[in-house]
């Protein structure tokens, strides 16, 4: 949605492409403070209702020629600013100051051994010996004018400092990462002690704000909105049916390429929150455009098409339809801004997989302002069962890219029966909310097994489980032995044509989460 900007006090995050941008805006909101994230070169037309400024990290230097070069004349000295890694050389460097490269590299964990005793509100609460964590090549050797020391550690002198007469702050450590120790903390004196926001974003005032600004822009037109079983999909729904109840039309697809059981229980579970929905089972049609397919981006791109196909049968079933509801959230949005390009225009990220011109609706996205975790949050305001909330992530073409190779009814059905006892399994022994996604692939290979006297030749498959925030990186979960050893012997006895289980122990990167 273009029109429900938050109305509260808003922290302006500048973006100079560092790989933590994300998670600064993830702990300021974390702190109930409303915050948007702009490429560095492209400012807001209302900056002026910013309350407060934070500049990102970069993989950039200041001294190089591709330095980054925001436009700070309406920020610096005029309102509350706090500059991360990078924002705090760039004061540096071009504030009278000196960067140099580090004599040392310093990255990864060090610890403060010196804080100004002056009391400044940026380390009220924080004691020396703080670990913080560290990333740069880059070192400041000589503060910008009118700068003053406000910490340091052992290698890096000035590792933090303010500008006198200003509300300038930089510190050359990350406090967004969770090995700073103390960083929520700072970012917390930043926020409450030096910018005086008052933390009113919630998710009761998102709500309120959101289904007002929902009512205004749709009026009494309808909206079609395709159902994943997913979080965001579902959150959007409950959304948009507080605010135009039976005007919201949901449209639910079964690709044949769900989870076992997966179509009719989560169809239940929607009728029985009070949303109108239709499920359109199309499992035929999409096997057979699958049919033969073994290159994974043409299986992607066949399911899109043949998703379009469907959607828009139904679609053309209800009259006078103008709007296309869209589970788009906050990274989804941040994802569309370029950095170093020319244009800060986003672009619509199609969670039903790119609907095409002639299809002539006009889009609404409730959730596009919130991070995955506020869209759970909201999701228990709106009293959405838990269990669904909870949900693991599943890809948009389902398990045709957990079947490495072609696809045919049989090889769904055997992975369907081999993924239900691993994630049963998970739920029963209690580890399934320890775990962010969870699945298993269906290789195309078999191998030699023996089950009683009988040699067998059979298919392989491989157990994944992964942690993660937002799956930009993941780390493989240590399950225990004793239930893998369970899971494994489960599959083996149970589902006919697999005689060997697999558990995948790669971290992303190098790896990624699925396999396709």
């Amino acid at each position: 949605m273009n029109n429900n900007t938050f109305q509260g006090a808003r922290l302006l995050i500048l973006d100079f492409g560092s790989q933590y941008t994300q998670l600064i805006a993830r702990r300021v909101r974390e702190l109930n403070v409303y915050c948007e994230i702009h490429p560095f070169n492209h400012l807001p037309e209302d900056i002026d209702s910013f309350a407060a400024v934070i500049l990102s990290g970069s993989p950039y230097s200041v001294r190089s020629a591709e330095a980054l070069h925001p436009d700070l004349s309406a920020i610096k000295g005029k309102k509350p600013l706090l500059a991360v890694c990078y924002g705090a050389q760039y004061l540096a460097h071009f504030g009278g100051g000196e960067v140099a490269p580090s004599n040392i590299r310093e990255y990864g964990r060090t610890h403060l051994s010196y804080i100004n005793p002056t009391n400044d509100p940026l380390f009220e609460g924080i004691s020396q010996g703080s670990q913080v964590w560290m990333s740069h090549s880059d070192t400041i050797k000589q503060l910008p004018e009118r700068g003053i020391c406000l910490a340091s550690t052992a290698d890096v002198a000035n590792a933090a400092y303010r500008i006198e007469g200003e509300d300038t702050y930089a510190i050359q450590f990350h406090p967004e990462v969770s090995h700073s120790v103390d960083g929520t903390k700072l970012l917390s004196n930043f926020l409450f002690k030096i910018a005086h926001i008052t933390p009113n974003w919630t998710p009761d005032n998102f709500v309120e704000m959101t289904v007002a600004n929902l009512k205004e822009q749709v009026g009494s037109e309808k909206v079609i909105l395709g159902l994943s079983g997913g979080v965001d999909s579902t959150v959007a729904a409950v959304l948009l049916h507080k605010a135009i109840g039976n005007q919201l039309h949901c449209i639910f697809v079964n690709n044949g390429l769900l989870r076992k059981n997966e179509f009719a229980n989560v169809l239940k579970q929607y009728e029985g929150m009070g949303l109108n929905v239709k499920g359109v089972d199309a499992s035929e049609r999409f096997l057979t455009a699958l049919a033969g397919k073994t290159d994974p981006e043409e299986k992607r791109k066949t399911i899109g098409r043949v998703f379009i196909e469907v959607f828009d049968d139904e679609a053309h079933k209800i009259t006078d339809a103008k709007w296309l509801g869209q589970g788009t959230i906050y990274p989804d949005v941040i994802e569309s801004l370029s950095v170093k390009g020319p244009s800060a225009t986003i672009k619509s990220h199609h969670n039903v997989g790119g609907l095409p011109d002639y299809m002539k609706l006009k889009v609404v996205e409730p959730l596009r302002m919130l991070f995955k975790d506020e869209v759970r949050r909201v999701g228990r305001t709106l009293g959405i069962d838990p269990e669904l909330l909870g949900r693991h992530p599943f890809p948009g073409p389902g398990l045709a890219i957990r079947i490495l190779g072609d696809i045919t009814p049989e090889k769904v059905a055997v992975l369907q029966e081999v993924d239900a006892i691993f994630i049963d399994a998970l739920k029963e022994e209690k580890l399934y909310d320890k775990v962010w996604q969870a699945g298993a692939i269906l290789l195309p290979i078999n191998s030699v097994g023996v089950m009683g006297d009988e040699r067998t030749y059979e298919k392989v498959v491989a157990l994944r489980a992964v942690e993660s925030v937002d799956g930009m990186t993941a780390d493989w979960v240590d399950l225990p032995y004793k239930f893998l050893q369970k899971v494994s012997n489960t599959i083996i006895n149970k589902v006919k044509g697999v005689n060997r289980v697999v558990y995948d122990i790669s971290s992303k990167p190098p790896a990624t989460i699925e396999w396709e």
